[in-house]
């Protein structure tokens, strides 16, 4: 079973997170704030990291440069799910390290066909 980290503080759109994703292939953990979503990802070494950029305490982008900075984590594959979708916004995406970005609102088929499309690229 792969671990999938839903981050975000809105609790109805990790909810719809959730429940697009939900399977007897995934664990699906959550985080409300960047912190708790750092803390997580550390102790629970999940193989996804869905990640928005506005959160409380570390943004999505801090996030996801600590996870791709540290030896342990490097390999989780980081999605940042987000509103922000300006050209900067994604170019700082990149920076971070995310392996994908996906703006909101988004299609509950394209998030499920992107997190299995990374799983299975990095199965390969």
């Amino acid at each position: 079973m792969r671990k999938l980290l839903i981050a975000d503080d809105d609790p109805t759109l990790r909810n719809l997170v959730r429940t697009t994703l939900e399977s007897d292939e995934y664990e699906i953990l959550e985080a409300g704030t960047g912190d708790e979503a750092l803390a997580v990802a550390r102790a629970e070494r999940p193989q996804l990291v869905l990640l928005d950029v506005q959160m409380p305490g570390l943004t999505g982008f801090a996030v996801c440069r600590e996870l791709k900075a540290d030896p342990e984590t490097r390999d989780t594959i980081v999605v940042m799910l987000t509103s922000r979708s300006q050209e900067a916004d994604l170019a700082e995406g990149r920076a971070a390290g995310a392996d994908e970005y996906l703006t909101k609102p988004f299609s509950p088929l394209r998030l499920l066909r992107l997190v299995e499309s990374v799983l299975r690229l990095s199965a390969d």
